[in-house]
């Protein structure tokens, strides 16, 4: 019979810190040949307890592109008060980050989840919830306090994440990275005006 207990705080807790080392494993080794038990291993946990505080691997994964996700609108966050840059150096060092060849795994199980998810697969279909509307807001915000139509910021933001998205896949799927590269500078000219 499964426990139908509404998870405990410090199940919680350990649920999250089991996510975040399952992303930095994710970062550093990627995404080839993984198993929860080597995953486990080198989380300092069992498949077994991946499997009790996940369910599946699928899920697990679900967990670490969301994860992800909000690592990468978390450092956007930062690189926006750096003092001196302006938002297109900010949008240039999150893609250089985006784009660092030895986190293509993570881009990888991005693309893969969302396909999943748009198959249908149920354990996948949690990837989609946010997927767009968690970066609209912070994507949207500086436009929108310079005092752009807040609607025409939003659209604006939902652009520039397709455009980001779309050339992520690209560079996955041909690996011009010399193309893409140029294809994002034209895009920040486009978005930014000349810098």
């Amino acid at each position: 019979m499964a426990n139908t207990d509404p998870p405990q705080p410090e199940d919680e807790g350990r649920r999250a810190q089991l996510v975040h080392a399952a992303v930095d494993y994710v970062e550093a080794h990627g995404i080839a040949d993984l198993s929860l038990r080597g995953l486990g291993a080198a989380i300092g946990t069992s498949h077994r307890m991946l499997i009790h505080y996940f369910g599946s691997k699928e899920q697990l994964l679900v967990e670490i592109v969301r994860a992800s996700e909000q690592r990468q609108r978390d450092l956007l966050t930062q690189l926006r008060v750096e003092p001196g840059l302006s938002p297109a150096d900010a949008s240039r060092l999150l893609w250089q980050q985006l784009t660092d060849p030895r986190l293509d795994g993570q881009e990888r199980l991005f693309f893969e989840i969302c396909g999943n998810a748009l198959r249908g697969r149920p354990e996948a279909v949690p990837v989609l919830e946010g997927l767009v509307n968690d970066w609209l807001d912070l994507l949207a915000a500086p436009e929108a306090a310079a005092g752009t139509d807040p609607a025409v910021a939003r659209s604006r933001a939902r652009l520039g994440l397709a455009t980001v998205r779309g050339l992520l896949l690209d560079l996955l799927a041909t690996g011009d990275r010399a193309g893409v590269d140029a294809a994002m500078e034209e895009f920040l000219r486009l978005y930014f005006g000349p810098t």
